[in-house]
């Protein structure tokens, strides 16, 4: 496979594993030795093998579209992305900051609202929100904490500079994929973990478990956990029912669960009823309670909301969380980390404009063609322009759209995302990713060493989101120095 790394350019981007003179980086050199001494059978061998690998194990996720929803196979590249502990370790204590402060936020927001009295943020953007949720005022979790588990979206710029670029709070997916990619990894590359000292993802279901356990509003030596989905037609199933049995918890839906008299929440079993004391929801909150929110849901519970703010049963992510999983809000957040930690932010945010302001309105509008223009509340890569790789037509398009509803959108610079090498027909080629990692808080926090890399498998491509034609591989943290 000589040929393939001969040619290989990163084209003026920051490439993880190469240097600009074509050169393997300190930590990627064992990797790219190996690689290179494959033959092209050899390389083409042991992509077939993950393929092979993801149907047996039945990784999948579904893709909805106006036909109706799509079962697929999930999209993997074997070459795994390397990233030193050094590096990790500043990037995950900015992330335990960043989590810190965003419940600091959710937790003011609910009760005393210091933060917009004292104008740091403005009022008018959070409480007219439709994340605001009402009935969680005047509530407060177990250790002031709101979202328990978080996964932010991290890039790399064109000098290697980690950013965040967007932090999800409601309900995050990915981490099971993230697992199962170096399940795939360890038995389609077997010789690279020889020469590698690669910090483990697989305790994450334990990790997990600790942070739910901790919440039990029960003094119980294994508390009853149980993980809420709304069924097997969710996008997200396969990882609800990876996780639930990872954790050895009962995995069920709305009508598996009911509200007593007591406010308890129980739990319907072949032996009666069964108390949950903490309840890992995977569903939108919208949905979650028939009789707090919208009453026409029917994978819901009726009287979750009455049970939680009784304090009889813990919910993460907390109702309410998706306050701050807005990305007007997301501006806010190193304002955020100096007003309740008294801190600089480790990790810096994109730059972004607000089109609520005029000024940073007029500047988008005259820019489209430039930036990348984002809803401020839609996930999954859906809704976003970039402006370059747009038509002008699209332009106008978000153009009538920002005009109309400048609350709703923000803009940021085209971001010159970092590269890694990546198997593309038949060769090896530098594409295009993000890395969203996983962030647990409770009692204690913790950051998966890694997370989820999505990789954009198209050539020149920035979005990387599955939904979207991307793919995935595995993340490695290893000793040693870039």
């Amino acid at each position: 496979m000589e040929e393939s790394w001969k040619t290989y350019r990163s084209e003026g981007f920051f490439d993880e594993s190469m240097t600009p003179r074509g050169n393997p980086r300190a930590a990627a050199n064992q990797a790219i030795k190996f690689l290179h001494s494959l033959a092209p059978d050899e390389l083409a061998s042991r992509r077939v093998a993950a393929e092979l690998a993801i149907k047996e194990m039945g990784i999948s996720f579904t893709v909805y579209t106006e036909g109706g929803n799509i079962d697929r196979a999930w999209p993997f590249d074997f070459i795994p992305r390397i990233i030193t502990s050094r590096e990790w370790s500043q990037l995950s204590l900015g992330l335990l900051q960043r989590m810190r402060a965003l419940n600091c936020f959710i937790d003011d927001i609910y009760n005393e609202q210091k933060i917009l009295a004292d104008g740091i943020v403005p009022a008018e953007i959070v409480l007219d929100s439709n994340n605001y949720l009402e009935p969680c005022a005047g509530v407060k979790p177990a250790f002031g904490v709101w979202a328990h588990v978080c996964g932010s979206d991290i890039v790399r710029d064109h000098k290697g500079q980690f950013f965040v670029l967007e932090d999800n709070l409601r309900v995050p997916s990915g981490v099971s994929y993230m697992i199962e990619n170096r399940e795939i990894t360890k038995r389609v590359l077997p010789e690279l973990f020889e020469n590698y000292s690669i910090l483990p993802l697989d305790d994450y279901p334990l990790k997990l478990y600790q942070t739910l356990a901790a919440l039990s509003p029960r003094a119980r030596r294994r508390p009853n956990i149980v993980v809420l989905t709304p069924g097997i037609y969710n996008a997200a199933y396969f990882e609800h029912a990876y996780l639930a049995h990872g954790m050895g918890a009962e995995l069920v839906e709305g009508s598996d669960l009911f509200v007593g008299e007591d406010d308890c929440v129980f739990m319907r079993s072949v032996d009666g009823p069964t108390r949950v004391d903490v309840i890992y929801r995977r569903i939108n909150e919208d949905f979650m309670d028939p009789e707090a929110f919208r009453e026409d849901s029917v994978v819901g519970v009726p009287g979750l909301i009455r049970s939680w703010k009784a304090g009889r049963v813990a919910i993460a992510n907390a109702p309410g969380a998706g306050v701050a999983d807005d990305k007007v809000i997301y501006a806010f957040v190193p304002d955020m980390i100096q007003y309740y930690l008294k801190e600089k932010p480790l990790v810096k945010n994109v730059p972004t404009y607000l089109c609520m302001r005029e000024k940073d309105r007029d500047y988008v509008l005259s820019n489209l063609d430039k930036l990348v223009v984002k809803p401020a509340n839609e996930s999954g890569g859906y809704g976003i322009m970039v402006g370059p790789h747009s038509t002008k037509e699209t332009h106008k398009k978000f153009a009538r759209l920002i005009e109309k509803n400048p609350r709703n959108y923000i803009a940021q610079p085209t971001l010159s995302l970092s590269t890694a090498p990546t198997y593309v027909d038949g060769s090896i080629q530098p594409r295009h990713l993000d890395l969203r990692p996983f962030i647990l808080q409770s009692k204690d926090s913790w950051v998966t060493p890694g997370g989820l890399t999505r990789v954009a498998l198209q050539k020149g491509s920035l979005v990387v989101n599955s939904s979207q034609g991307g793919g995935s591989k595995d993340t490695w943290i290893v000793e040693g120095d870039a």
